[in-house]
């Protein structure tokens, strides 16, 4: 190729060039339904608020957000091999333990209740769940304490899973099952959803929101510690980082 044409060649490349070198990094973020904080809206496309300050936060630490929605158990699975670099969630799960690192900072908290409908008794937990029927959803995980009385042959909970905050809440109001046992955030935007009124319930757990990252991804220690940097520069800067 003449002299001239490979400089010519190399003029008009030479913006791709410089665009693709700098490029932001893109991290690979994994989340499951858990609307209103993470889930994928109407068109397919990932929304919620949580999702929304992961892609600022990593927009400010010079990098690019790579969503994608997994069932809960093949989200573990990627934190757990670094095929998933980040995920938006509580910490503490027994499947992840010595797999993740957790974020310093906090960024919001949820609440897991057990509802019931108003003509049912507000229970003592777990003693007076003893061969009563609790609705579960489908792919959510719970913590140790939890998981051993819902699993304990001796107390004999009987349950019924289903796939939506929605169905579950309309399984309860049918008298399909005693409780529910869910998060508050997705359940009141059900019961908007449903145009139903709010329902009884206890408390069984209160757990804050970070961001977890897999140990066996490349640069996890240095991704959480710039995007810990982010979120100080950020609220520094007065914004509104904690998710209601």
């Amino acid at each position: 190729m003449p002299r001239r044409l490979c400089l010519l060649s190399l003029a008009l490349l030479w913006p791709l060039l410089i665009q693709e070198a700098i490029a932001k990094p893109r991290i690979h973020v994994g989340y499951y339904e858990f609307a209103p904080y993470t889930y994928t809206d109407t068109q397919g496309l990932p929304s919620g608020s949580g999702l929304e300050l992961v892609a600022r936060l990593l927009d400010e630490a010079g990098y690019e957000a790579e969503f994608r929605a997994y069932p809960g158990a093949r989200l573990y699975n990627g934190l757990r091999d670094g095929s998933v670099q980040l995920w938006f969630g509580a910490p503490g799960k027994p499947e992840l333990a010595g797999h993740t690192l957790e974020s310093h900072h906090l960024l919001g908290e949820i609440t897991l209740n057990l509802y019931f409908r108003y003509d049912t008794p507000a229970p003592i937990i777990p003693d007076e769940l003893q061969g009563r029927g609790v609705i579960l959803i489908t792919g959510y995980s719970y913590w140790q304490e939890i998981n051993q009385w819902l699993h304990d042959p001796a107390r004999n909970i009987i349950q019924h899973r289903t796939g939506s905050h929605t169905a579950a809440l309309e399984m309860l109001q049918r008298g399909r099952a005693d409780y529910l046992l869910d998060y508050r955030a997705p359940v009141e935007q059900a019961m908007n959803t449903l145009g139903i009124g709010n329902l009884p319930f206890v408390e069984v757990q209160h757990l804050p929101l970070r961001l977890i990252y897999s140990r066996h991804a490349p640069g996890a220690e240095r991704l959480r510690d710039e995007l810990d940097q982010a979120y100080q520069r950020l609220k520094d800067a007065g914004q509104e980082l904690w998710l209601y």
